[in-house]
């Protein structure tokens, strides 16, 4: 009996230009298109990294980047990477503004300054009209607040993990949420059944990788071919066919970002 080809999947959010993949980031990718993963969004967090996703992201078509100032980093970013970022976005064209947000789980966090980031990163993908990516831990309520202020209305909260009610808010803004490794485990029984409710047209799949493994890695370091596991393991929480799940939720990414690639 022959084996069902894997249906095309879209890894809407992978650190694909890590150092951790510097030694064998060939055979990754090969992985990666062995299970079917037609395009990667890789989202880069500083100022000094953003030629290193250029670079890797233009070798290989499949690879898609995109520029911000991560809020776990804020120790590396001033004033004049804002600036810099608004030329890179004008002239390199990419996907999307980010990875951006904020992070109140961080040690000694200084909300102030990530919000001051956050807040001129939105403005910038309002500017440019780009989808936004966004990281958002303990910090849901004033993602939303600042979304709200900005005027924005095109983006992903990536490994989402705030509640109902802000994920319907925040799809009501025009957002998606994106899950990857965390929905796989037993006990993020919160989370699971939140992904089993949400609409299916606001859902897109990621790994996060190198970080963030699924339970079937758990310890591992994480790939973009294991965004299969993801993929599976959402179509077993819900009731839509499995292969119905994979091409919406990479008709969703192909919108959002604008890929050059069919339905």
């Amino acid at each position: 009996m022959s084996r069902q080809p894997t249906p095309a999947l879209i890894d809407s959010h992978v650190h694909t230009d890590d150092q951790r993949f510097a030694s064998d980031r060939s055979r990754i990718l090969q992985s990666a298109r062995e299970a079917n993963i037609i395009a990667q969004i890789v989202p880069a967090i500083s100022q000094r990294l953003w030629p290193r996703t250029r670079e890797i992201c233009a070798a290989e078509q499949e690879l898609y980047a995109c520029y911000g100032l991560h809020p776990c980093f804020c120790d590396e970013h001033d004033d004049a990477h804002l600036l810099e970022l608004s030329q890179w976005l004008g002239r390199e064209r990419p996907v999307a503004v980010g990875e951006c947000g904020l992070d109140y789980f961080i040690a000694d966090a200084d909300k102030r300054r990530q919000q001051h980031l956050f807040s001129a990163q939105l403005a910038m993908a309002r500017e440019f009209d780009l989808p936004i990516v966004i990281h958002a831990r303990k910090a849901v309520e004033d993602v939303i607040r600042l979304i709200r202020a900005s005027g924005h209305q095109r983006g992903v909260v990536h490994s989402f993990n705030g509640s109902a009610q802000q994920a319907d808010r925040l799809i009501d803004l025009g957002y998606y949420l994106s899950f990857g490794g965390a929905v796989t485990y037993d006990r993020a029984t919160r989370l699971r059944e939140l992904v089993s409710r949400l609409p299916l047209d606001a859902l897109l799949l990621e790994t996060d990788a190198p970080d963030q493994a699924d339970a079937g890695h758990a310890g591992q370091r994480n790939e973009p071919a294991y965004l299969l596991d993801v993929w599976q393991s959402i179509s077993a929480m819900r009731p839509e066919d499995p292969e119905a799940i994979a091409h919406a939720t990479t008709c969703n990414a192909i919108d959002l970002f604008r890929l050059p690639l069919r339905h």
